[in-house]
């Protein structure tokens, strides 16, 4: 079984690389956090003429009709760069949603539009703190018409549309609203990333349609697997690139007249982060593997990706504050912009501990 990816995907991968180095340095996730901007609207503009958004839509829907890997690759690629986009929220959550369970009249609508970049979407799951379940979801869904409120929605400020899951008839549901439509109210919350948007979403009687039929909590689970396999991968960019920022600091840190990563506790920490790194990257490979194979195997390869990457980037992101000493407390470095989005991503769709528990429920018996 052959987990590498293919010649033509690693050369996506270095043009999305090149791309980005020279559109996306970490100056632009910078400016935005320093700004009332909610993401940077050229950056966006930039990947949507390069046919990113489209990457995983079929030729018919105005994508590009390649596959996950692919998508995988450009995940973390635009981890790496800490771009401050809404590329999650539409490419691996609202986008696979509609894919997946979307009705063919729904497809026509919604992803060319998508692929464009002319619409965000955006998935509105959780309402409340703790590990999330059927009955934790308040909002309803009757008569056509959406009521409740969901906090936090990932890019839910500047997102058209969202797939939304509420209680209805005998279970959950999940619909598709207009987020810009009558009986939604949206207010930007402030997290410990504010270059990546956050809301909290308000359905007063919100006109809905419903997105696939049947469970409707067995599909927001296989959108959140499906999701949580390329938020890994953007997860495992940011880490590799926070562990090669690192690595080159000590080596041109000096003390006692040697650098410091000469010293034995410093090769240490960074060869266990370096261990670190390449398991989220075998985990985030099976998952890869499994979503592009649409294998039954998927529902814990998730789980294993998910987990490792989160724990990966986070310590990645701590131990480059520690190992920068004192100026990696500072503003003016760059280590705080790691950590907020190692913060930000552990916790989008569930932090590490929620999916090693569901890892350990999915286990064959």
């Amino acid at each position: 079984m052959n987990f590498d990816f293919s010649d033509d995907q690693k050369l996506l991968q270095q043009t999305a690389n090149e791309y980005l180095s020279e559109h996306a340095p970490l100056s632009v996730c910078r400016a935005v956090l320093e700004s009332e901007a909610a993401y940077s609207e050229t950056l966006w503009k930039g990947i949507a003429e390069l046919g990113w958004l489209g990457t995983a839509i079929p030729e018919e829907y105005g994508g590009a009709g390649f596959g996950r890997l692919e998508l995988a690759v450009l995940a973390n690629e635009i981890g790496r760069s800490l771009a401050p986009i809404p590329f999650a929220s539409s490419a691996y959550l609202a986008c696979e949603a509609i894919l997946q369970f979307g009705s063919d009249a729904q497809k026509r609508h919604y992803l060319p539009k998508l692929a464009t970049g002319e619409w965000i979407g955006t998935f509105a799951h959780v309402e409340k703190l703790g590990a999330p379940g059927p009955a934790a979801i308040a909002t309803k869904f009757e008569g056509g018409k959406l009521s409740g409120t969901k906090v936090p929605v990932l890019d839910g400020d500047v997102a058209h549309f969202a797939v939304v899951t509420a209680k209805g008839g005998a279970g959950v549901v999940t619909v598709l609203v207009d987020l810009g439509g009558d009986g939604v109210e949206r207010t930007s919350v402030r997290s410990v990333d504010p270059s990546r948007s956050m809301a909290s979403v308000r359905f007063e009687n919100a006109p809905a349609q419903p997105l696939g039929s049947g469970d409707g909590w067995a599909i927001a689970q296989n959108v959140l697997d499906r999701a949580a396999v390329l938020m890994a991968f953007e997860q495992l960019g940011g880490a590799q690139r926070a562990f090669e920022i690192t690595r080159e600091f000590c080596l041109g840190r000096y003390a006692f007249g040697r650098p410091i990563a000469s010293f034995q506790a410093i090769k240490h920490r960074l060869a266990d982060l370096y261990v670190e790194v390449e398991l989220a990257r075998s985990n985030a490979y099976y998952g890869a593997w499994a979503l592009s194979n649409e294998s039954p195997e998927l529902n814990v390869a998730a789980c294993g990706a998910r987990a490792s990457a989160s724990d990966a980037f986070e310590l990645a992101a701590t131990e480059m504050i520690q190992l920068h000493g004192g100026v990696g407390y500072t503003w003016e470095y760059d280590c705080h912009l790691f950590y907020r989005r190692a913060k930000l991503l552990g916790l989008v769709l569930g932090n590490a501990h929620q999916w090693r528990e569901q890892l350990i429920e999915r286990l064959p018996a």
